[in-house]
């Protein structure tokens, strides 16, 4: 029988290791460093074989000399390779963070001066730190995508183990794929969080240069995900709910991984993940790239950090794609792979909220907040069963991306998908010619005939030459080089539209300049001459419209003017009045006594009346203009004068036209036409204000260009010399009549922007 001879006194100093016992081949309580130590002897027939164990290199034990038993976690989270960082994390500021580096700076002078002079500075110091707060607020409130995208790979954001160790109350991470390989990428194990078991899993990247290239960047092998796969296999057996974390750029994709089957691992994945009979919830706390996210993302539910990000490809790589059509910046916005835009294509289930300054900002509070997430999540899923668990997380893929035939697109759903290119279907140019010619012989017979031109063709032609004129406006444009300058000027123009801003003068000025070259370089356009053939057209085949809507118009007001005089009691009250005049012997209107008059003022107002409901029912707006107008019983020689008053009105037009043409005015009619876009057809009290204070603007300068001293000399020279002459005319011979004021009101019809009847 062989026997095991030791010494009781190699037992001495034994180290935190020793905890661990054997108790194999009947030795029980001997310290495994003891043990490697001791000789064995096997004695035989005076026959004695001893060995002595070859020194190696010591290994590097998580296990500490002075092990607490009382840590949080268990005795066992000692043997996490996992340990608070030795030094504290450098600070690091995003490029898009950098405006706030100088109030930060600002903060720690003022604070060290304060310590160094004793003085009172805490309201310079609150004020400051408002300041900041403020700013920081508004700069993570209206994060890009790319910013976005910038955050989630922030060096010193909170890692899987991170979240892990600060959410359960205890954790033993489980290694191994059972094939001979252990996947630091990947990490896996048990924890429990208020007293229930889950089994944790996810990828883990580095929190220093040392620890990421460990950890292979978090881009795991296909060790790692067989690993995952073992520990589901372990968590569907033993009925323990998964929770995974997603934080990686994507799957290792070197050689080696390809050879040791990457694509079939992850599909391995896939495929089971369907079938386990335990809820699953995936959070993505960083980013989320391609496969090697879905391999541990196929979950009943999957939750998003506020500042993640999942995408198939990341923006640089897109970038790399499509390099001749989108920047790294545009190419995040078309993916649409931040968590709100996610949650509106209704792949995110829910938004986890993070600090403001990102989930590094406070770290803890993070932890807490995917905490009550997954509390919340598990309270749902726990409570449906097996089946019910199983048909979820397939109909929750299922819906993605699924469309039904003949339905309307719901209009949420229509905004994120791509718009259908327009094609502009256009018009040859002889066709175009035979249109016009064969229009032209329809209105000539029209006009022959008396009667209305065909108005379905005459629109049609025109909307036709609209299209081509706008297409050879745009030839003309890029042929003078002045596409990109106009695209430029389109988009600064939209950026202003979207803040409801007034357009800016140096704006205004730019379309100036631009308008001012294009018209000056457009003769020697190479399609100018069919551009201006097809213009003239345009203005040509407009006119004919114009004129065959107010001929249309005029037709029907005469007829509505016929239909009210045609009626039987305004034909009675005329005639009456007309044998009243007749009566009466007066040869004038201004000889009739006062009751005659009042009365043919009240029939006129009465056909008046009638006229305006009439014309009213044709849909016209129709305004009544009353007019200071003297009534002279003859005509005088004032008629020698009105070449003079001709004068001075184009006169006081020009003066009118120069203040209009002027860049000021200009502006501000621009600024006007803008403001009333903007406020629609129902503006709110601040829309009116601003209308009205520009509208009083423009008065303003029209009044001051009218008031000038010139015209108001001419003016009063004008006024004096029609006076003179009237006296006169009066005392000479008594040409001119007793004269009756009164006002005379006539009847407005408004047709449109630039149109009236009278």
């Amino acid at each position: 029988m062989a026997s095991i001879a030791y010494s009781p006194a190699a037992f001495t100093g034994t180290s935190a290791s020793d905890l661990l016992r054997s108790s194999s081949n009947g030795v029980s309580g001997i310290p495994l460093k003891t043990l490697g130590k001791a000789r064995f002897a096997v004695k035989r027939r005076d026959v004695t074989v001893a060995a002595k164990m070859r020194k190696v290199k010591k290994h590097e034990y998580p296990w500490p000399a002075d092990a607490d038993p009382n840590v949080k976690g268990g005795v066992l989270t000692h043997l996490s390779h996992f340990k608070p960082l030795k030094e504290k994390q450098k600070p690091v500021t995003l490029d898009f963070e950098k405006p706030l580096v100088g109030l930060e700076k600002k903060i720690i002078d003022v604070r060290r001066m304060a310590n160094e002079t004793g003085l009172d500075f805490s309201d310079q110091i609150m004020s400051l730190e408002n300041k900041y707060q403020q700013a920081l607020k508004e700069l993570y409130i209206h994060l890009t995508p790319i910013q976005r995208v910038n955050i989630a790979r922030h060096p010193n954001r909170p890692t899987f183990l991170d979240h892990v160790f600060s959410i359960t109350d205890k954790f033993v991470e489980l290694h191994g794929d059972r094939a001979g390989y252990d996947d630091p990428a990947v990490v896996t194990g048990i924890g429990t969080i208020d007293g229930r078991r889950y089994m944790f899993m996810g990828h883990q990247k580095g929190r220093n240069t040392k620890e990421n290239i460990h950890r292979n960047f978090g881009m795991p092998t296909p060790h790692g995900y067989r690993k995952a796969l073992r520990m589901m296999y372990y968590a569907d057996h033993h009925g323990f709910p998964i929770v995974t974390f997603i934080d990686t750029p994507g799957a290792y994709a070197d050689l080696k991984s390809e050879e040791l089957g990457q694509g079939e691992a992850i599909a391995h994945n896939l495929r089971t993940m369907f079938g386990l009979k335990v809820p699953i919830v995936s959070i993505v706390i960083g980013e989320g790239g391609s496969g090697g996210a879905l391999a541990i993302g196929c979950a009943n539910k999957l939750l998003m950090m506020e500042n993640a990000v999942f995408y198939v490809a990341s923006a640089v790589s897109f970038f790399m794609i499509e390099h001749s059509k989108f920047s790294s910046m545009q190419a995040a916005e078309k993916l649409r792979i931040t968590a709100p835009e996610l949650c509106k294509l209704q792949i995110c289930d829910g938004i986890i909220p993070e600090p403001l300054g990102g989930a590094h900002a406070d770290p803890s509070w993070t932890s807490q907040q995917i905490k009550a997430a997954i509390n919340e999540t598990m309270d749902e899923l726990t409570a449906m069963d097996t089946e019910e668990l199983l048909k979820h997380r397939m109909l929750k893929f299922r819906k993605l991306g699924g469309f039904q035939e003949g339905v309307p697109v719901d209009p949420k759903k229509k905004v994120n998908m791509k718009k259908k290119e327009q094609t502009v279907c256009r018009t040859s140019n002889a066709e175009l010619e035979g249109e016009v010619e064969n229009l032209k012989q329809q209105i000539l017979k029209a006009k022959e005939s008396s009667t209305k031109p065909p108005e379905l063709a005459l629109k049609d032609i025109i909307e036709k030459l609209k299209k081509e004129v706008d297409h050879e406006y745009s030839e003309a444009i890029k042929a003078m080089g002045l596409k990109d300058r106009l695209d430029m000027l389109r988009e600064e123009v939209s950026k202003v539209n979207s803040r409801d801003q007034l357009m800016n003068p140096v704006i205004m000025d730019k379309i100036e300049k631009l308008k001012h070259e294009f018209n000056q370089s457009l003769s020697a356009a190479p399609n100018y001459t069919t551009l201006k053939y097809k213009l003239d057209m345009l203005k040509e085949f407009s006119k004919a419209k114009s004129l065959s809507e107010s001929a249309t118009l005029k037709q029907e007001v005469n007829k509505k003017f016929n239909e009210v005089m045609g009626r039987p009691e305004i034909n009675g009250k005329l005639e009456v009045l007309r044998a009243e005049v007749q009566n009466s012997g007066s040869s004038s209107f201004v000889d009739l006594d006062q009751g005659l008059k009042e009365k043919i003022l009240n029939m006129k107002k009465e056909i008046e009346l009638e006229m305006i409901n009439a014309l009213e029912s044709l849909s016209l707006d129709v305004e009544v203009v009353k007019s200071n107008a003297k009534v002279l019983s003859e005509r005088t020689s004032l008629q020698v004068f009105k070449n003079k008053v001709d004068n001075l009105n184009e006169e006081i037009n020009k003066k009118i036209e120069n203040v209009v043409n002027s860049s000021e005015l200009k502006n501000m009619i621009e600024s006007l036409k803008l403001e009333i876009a903007k406020a629609g057809k129902k503006p709110d009290i601040q829309s009116k204000s601003k209308i009205e204070a520009i509208e009083q603007q423009i008065k303003q300068r029209l009044s001051e260009a009218i008031s000038s001293s010139e015209l108001k000399g001419k003016h009063e020279e004008l006024k004096a010399e029609i006076s003179e002459a009237i006296q006169s005319s009066a005392g000479t011979d008594g040409s001119m009549q007793k004269e009756t004021k009164y006002e005379e009101p006539r009847l407005e019809i408004n047709l449109g922007a630039n149109r009236s009847f009278a």
